[in-house]
């Protein structure tokens, strides 16, 4: 298990290998379709990302009788519908990690070549579980415009787990398999 805690430092992320376990502590966005939008028309979310990371989730946050936020279900959200958007926001904004389910592009895993990043595959289907590794809501961004599962949540997080799915080697797990999978069909036909 490879531990990351924020600041996540260039030099620390490219050490990581596709097929890492990853244990990541401190900062965490989340940031969906109308954020990554907003982003490329230049309308961004106002925060830092340089040197955090970037969370493909809608979580289901509520208040609590005290007014904090409480997250009851943060999973992953499939990140292929980000492609056209995460090069671009990669390069821009200096975000050391993603994180999502289903993998993204070529062009982003250049980005993260590029630009010493990596992509993390969380576990669909486990989003009470990474609720349990939020533990501290530190802010919101565009709930109004945007509402609670597509703003940009800024959350304090530790121990939040997955595996390194794309480095910034130019590995990814799922080109691994891909080629796999082909190689056994073929053998098969």
């Amino acid at each position: 298990m490879k531990i990351l805690r924020y600041p996540f430092r260039e030099k620390d992320v490219r050490a990581l290998r596709a097929g890492d376990e990853v244990s990541i502590s401190g900062v965490l966005f989340t940031g969906r379709d109308k954020f990554h939008k907003a982003f490329a028309d230049g309308c961004g979310v106002e925060c830092d990302f340089r040197d955090a990371a970037l969370y493909h989730c809608g979580p289901v946050v509520v208040r609590t009788g005290g007014g904090e936020w409480k997250v009851l279900a943060a999973g992953p959200t499939t990140s292929v519908r980000e492609n056209p958007y995460e090069p671009a926001f990669i390069a821009a904004s200096g975000v050391r990690v993603i994180i999502g389910k289903g993998g993204m592009d070529s062009r982003t895993l250049e980005a993260l070549a590029r630009c010493g990043a990596v992509y993390v595959q969380a576990t669909g289907g486990a989003a009470a579980l990474y609720a349990k590794a939020v533990k501290r809501v530190a802010g919101v961004m565009r709930l109004e415009e945007f509402g609670a599962a597509e703003a940009c949540w800024r959350f304090e997080v530790e121990d939040f787990r997955g595996i390194v799915a794309m480095d910034s080697h130019g590995r990814s797990l799922f080109d691994t398999v891909r080629i796999g999978a082909k190689k056994a069909l073929d053998r098969l036909f």
